[in-house]
């Protein structure tokens, strides 16, 4: 299936026996029953757990500018322009989830970032900005999201954390599956992300891959709370637990839908004219091609495991097959 060019950190042995042979919400349960029930710490002590889980060069690791700060010196207190101090970033918004335990406290998604940067983002979401109203010194900015999907104004982070911040995402939308559905917030739907914000955070992940930084912070908040990030400890699992056995990368006309039973992969699509549906390989091989009539109807593929692109008229779809 090609090589990977991830690096990966190091579980103990055993530690993710349980998800052999799943994949999908099957594979994001196992890998929550794993991460659950973590160590909840004291949110006041997140100050001094910083020194341990985000430095650089004796300096603190800031996601929302290039400021240099010192731990404990620079921690905010007041703030009047980027630059000021430095606080704690909930990059799940703490009011998205009533400031509820264990989540307020959960270090994998809470990160030393600029105070003013940080209020400048306030609970906005995370999406890709188009025009932007405001800009940080290391490129994070707000404006109306260009991403599709979703209308409204975000937040977009920097290039260099995006990975970083999609991997968060995942971990969230795992280790709180049992609780996400009472949560709100417009990059969350049900007990996961939204679509839109999975397709977006896929291309982050890929784009950014795992870092000696995360590894280093994943052993880190290990010992803190006794649980690890998995997509960072195995970033192909993104794609086994988010995109089995589809991820739809863009959707115009005609609507593609894609299911998995009794080890076979089946779509259908709705179309408004006859038309052929072709299946390329990663290499951009031929592999399948399929007439589709004026209806909606089924069809079965026969497809090794591998990554896929079936197109449609306009329509371009990303097929995982494990």
């Amino acid at each position: 299936m090609g090589i990977s060019l991830y690096i990966s950190a190091q579980a103990p042995d055993g530690y993710y026996d349980a998800i052999a042979g799943l994949s999908g919400d099957n594979a994001r349960l196992a890998l929550h029953d794993i991460i659950d029930d973590h160590t909840e710490i004291d949110y006041d002590n997140i100050w001094g757990y910083f020194n341990n889980t985000d430095i650089v060069s004796g300096v603190v690791l800031d996601i929302y500018s290039s400021t240099t700060y010192s731990f404990n010196i620079d921690q905010c207190g007041a703030y009047t322009a980027e630059g000021d101090c430095y606080n704690r970033e909930h990059s799940v918004p703490q009011v998205w989830f009533n400031s509820s335990a264990p989540m307020y406290s959960d270090l994998f998604h809470i990160y030393p970032s600029d105070g003013f940067v940080n209020g400048q983002r306030g609970s906005l979401a995370y999406g890709e900005v188009g025009s932007a109203s405001y800009t940080s010194t290391n490129g994070c900015a707000t404006g109306s999201n260009n991403y599709p999907g979703f209308s409204g104004t975000v937040f977009e982070p920097a290039d260099e954390y995006k990975g970083d911040l999609a991997r968060t995402y995942f971990y969230m939308a795992t280790r709180y599956m049992d609780v996400m559905s009472g949560w709100s917030g417009d990059n969350l739907q049900g007990n996961s992300l939204a679509q839109w914000t999975i397709n977006m955070m896929i291309n982050w992940h890929e784009n950014d891959p795992v870092s000696q930084k995360e590894i280093d912070r994943n052993n880190s908040i290990y010992n803190i709370q006794g649980n690890r990030n998995p997509y960072i400890d195995s970033p192909n699992w993104v794609d086994r637990v988010f995109l089995w056995p589809t991820s739809i990368t863009e959707i115009r006309e005609p609507e593609f839908k894609f299911w998995y039973s009794n080890n076979s992969i089946y779509f259908s699509i709705n179309m408004v004219k006859d038309s052929e549906l072709l299946i390329y390989d990663s290499l951009g091989k031929l592999v399948e091609s399929v007439v589709v009539y004026s209806e909606t109807t089924s069809h079965q593929l026969n497809l090794t495991p591998g990554i896929y692109f079936a197109m449609c008229q306009n329509s371009r779809v990303k097929l995982v097959v494990l």
